[in-house]
């Protein structure tokens, strides 16, 4: 069949010719909108633009190059220079647009990783022949990029300097430690925290001699207190090691924190013992409260099995909970590792320093007069494997002193019975557990004190006159935690025990007591009873100190003495840790709290047939990451105290106590 001519009108051919060019022009883009993955020079880097159009192509600093797009809008350019092994940014400029795109060079080196298929031998030389088949290590191993396949991030961190200074601490950061400072092994690390707390709170609160309303005759006032405190954290970490595997060589770390606190009771005399100051108390405190040295003494075997040292006002958690001793103080350490890693140890002294009486930091112009050394030995793999059992020891001397805090409060010796400066001294003997036994999460302690109170106020003198009116001391404390991790949720059942002394006036104080305790158990910081510090209205003791699960009879945690002729404490525990989603945890907790013994707090409050039961604690707890990482973490909590028949002896009240807080974690 013969086709037919067809005829297009010229006009046709006019109006194609007119909308060719926007129909094919093409947006400006970098290798099609993906980052570039360089390993050899020379490199083409290729892009599209509008057809026949000029672009200009520039790497970073470098010189800026032209090139023109062809017909079908197509680039490319060669960079001939090599690059160091880096991350840079290529920026395309042509008639009216720009665009920005990664480039990330990763060149081999010289040097060599063992195969993984066979069993490293260690080497202490130079190795005199190339390992053909090994995989090969970068020549800056601090500038190692990733594969292409990983090559997903933009980074928009404002720039300070040309090694890699940024104000963003989510990509590698001159002063993060992610790159050198100095040579290959010296890096810094500085770390800037806020934090800030409000919070609110119901406790049971004498009116005193000068009540705040005239004509009030009740023996307990208004309750409600109100808490704001600030910390503005400055800390500056200078390592010198490896620190991909082997143990830091040597460190000096600082820590200043400056400190804002306010306080806001309904009665008189809380906030100082003199009742013109009022129901109102701002205070502020600057201090170092962290500063040591720290040196590798040695390397014990090739799996990086080390012995080191540090000196200087340290952190240090002795236990898993912080059961017996948790606190940043003034020490010597002698810490490393066997086995490859499967044995960690420390040997440790402290000489305490006071602490400030508002703010809980260190001064260090006083010396406390008390002395701890610690022996522990953590054991992984402890008869199952995922399983860590800890063994330790600690020794505790606490000097006679007489000690009045900032407030003008007496808190050395305590001001009951014979209040007398004495002397402790004690020795805990204790084991911890931490692990899972199968789908189940295991985590429990038992300790046991022995020692000699040269004078206990409350037991006071020896009636007997036959040892010099000290008390023998022997106590004992055990808890245990077993949870079970279902999906996004975790049920946990627990419980603590301390023993009471059931005789306050014989010679052998049996009231458990720690040396300086931060508890992590039983809903921790969310929980009222464990949370809050509750006094014991006309003694000048509290019934339980902030942060404690221990009703010790201390004047203060920070500057009292330890006490072991008090009530000691029956709890169980019930709750669940929930991921509500990735950013969000709830933390829900229940807790039945009695006294093993009432004879020492009838004894003090000359009251009779006080009950056990304290009372029932319900508390819930928010965590939210808006961020996915801990710079920045919102904390808050609600937890009540229904008091039991052993409260209300104690606080003529049956008043539910409230309390609320919210906590704000900045951190650089």
């Amino acid at each position: 069949m013969r086709g037919r001519a067809v005829s297009v009108s010229p006009r046709w051919w006019l109006l194609a010719l007119a909308l060719a060019p926007p129909l094919m022009a093409q947006q400006l883009a970098i290798n099609d909108d993906h980052p570039i993955f360089a390993d050899a020079f020379p490199l083409a880097i290729r892009g599209t633009a509008a057809p026949e159009s000029t672009v200009t192509v520039q790497v970073e600093n470098g010189l800026p190059m032209t090139t023109r797009a062809d017909a079908i809008g197509d680039w490319s350019v060669i960079i001939s220079a090599p690059l160091s092994t880096g991350t840079y940014t290529v920026t395309a400029r042509g008639r009216s647009a720009t665009t920005t795109q990664l480039l990330r060079v990763q060149l081999p080196g010289p040097l060599q990783r063992q195969s993984g298929i066979a069993p490293p031998e260690p080497r202490y030389a130079e190795m005199d022949r190339l390992v053909t088949d090994a995989a090969v290590v970068m020549t800056d191993r601090w500038r190692i990029a990733p594969p292409p396949y990983e090559l997903d991030e933009f980074p928009a961190a404002r720039p300070i300097g040309h090694r890699g200074v940024t104000l963003d601490p989510y990509n590698r950061n001159l002063i993060k430690g992610d790159l050198p400072i100095r040579g290959d092994d010296t890096f810094l690390v500085i770390t800037a925290i806020s934090d800030t707390l409000s919070e609110s709170r119901t406790l049971p609160t004498p009116t005193g001699v000068s009540t705040v309303r005239s004509g009030s005759i009740r023996f307990f006032g208004r309750d409600d207190q109100n808490l704001f405190n600030q910390n503005l954290d400055l800390s500056v970490d200078l390592f010198q090691g490896d620190t991909a595997f082997m143990p830091i060589r040597q460190r000096v770390k600082a820590t200043v924190i400056a400190n804002l606190n306010y306080l806001h009771v309904e009665e008189n005399g809380l906030v100082k013992p003199d009742v013109r100051r009022g129901t109102r108390r701002t205070d502020g405190e600057l201090a170092l409260q962290e500063v040591f040295y720290e040196r590798k003494l040695r390397d014990l075997t090739p799996n990086f099995d080390f012995l080191s040292f540090r000196a200087g006002s340290q952190p240090f958690t002795s236990d898993f909970r912080g059961f017996i001793y948790s606190d940043t103080n003034a020490g010597v350490r002698l810490f490393g590792n066997g086995a490859a890693n499967r044995f960690q140890y420390n040997l440790a002294f402290f000489d305490r320093l006071e602490k400030d009486t508002n703010s809980g930091l260190n001064i260090w112009h006083e010396r406390r007069g008390q002395q701890v050394g610690v022996a522990n030995l953590y054991w992984q793999d402890f008869l199952v494997k995922g399983y860590t059992q800890q063994f330790s020891v600690h020794l505790l001397h606490d000097g006679p002193s007489f000690k009045y805090d900032r407030n003008g409060v007496l808190v050395r010796p305590a001001p009951v019975g014979v209040f007398r400066p004495h002397s402790i001294n004690a020795v805990y003997f204790g084991e911890a557990g931490l692990g899972h036994l199968g789908r189940f999460n295991v985590d429990q302690a038992l300790y046991v004190v022995l020692g000699r109170d040269s004078l206990n106020p409350i037991a006071g003198p020896d009636p007997r006159f036959r040892d010099g009116d000290a008390v023998r001391i022997a106590a004992g404390m055990t808890a245990a935690e077993i949870s079970y991790d279902h999906d996004w949720f975790r049920p946990r059942l627990a419980f603590f025990y301390a023993t009471g002394d059931h005789h306050p006036r014989d010679r052998v104080a049996r009231g458990f007591d720690s040396i300086y305790d931060s508890t992590a158990f039983a809903g921790g910081g969310f929980s009222f009873f464990n949370r809050l510090g509750i006094p014991l209205a006309g003694t000048g003791l509290d019934l339980v100190e902030r942060g404690s699960l221990l009703p010790s009879l201390r004047t203060s945690k920070d500057e009292g003495q330890p006490n072991f002729v008090n009530p000691g404490l029956r709890l169980l525990s019930a709750g669940v840790d929930v991921d509500l989603t990735t950013r969000l945890k709830a933390i829900f907790t229940a807790n039945a709290i009695a006294l093993d013994a009432t004879q020492t707090l009838e004894a003090l409050l000359f009251q009779s047939k006080i009950h056990r039961q304290l009372g029932d604690d319900f508390s819930v707890g928010l965590r939210y990451r808006p961020l996915l990482t801990n710079n920045v973490i919102i904390a808050g909590g609600l937890a009540a105290f229904l008091p039991g028949r052993g409260f209300r002896d104690i606080y003529e009240s049956g008043n539910t106590l409230y309390h609320i807080f919210t906590n704000l974690i900045l951190t650089f």
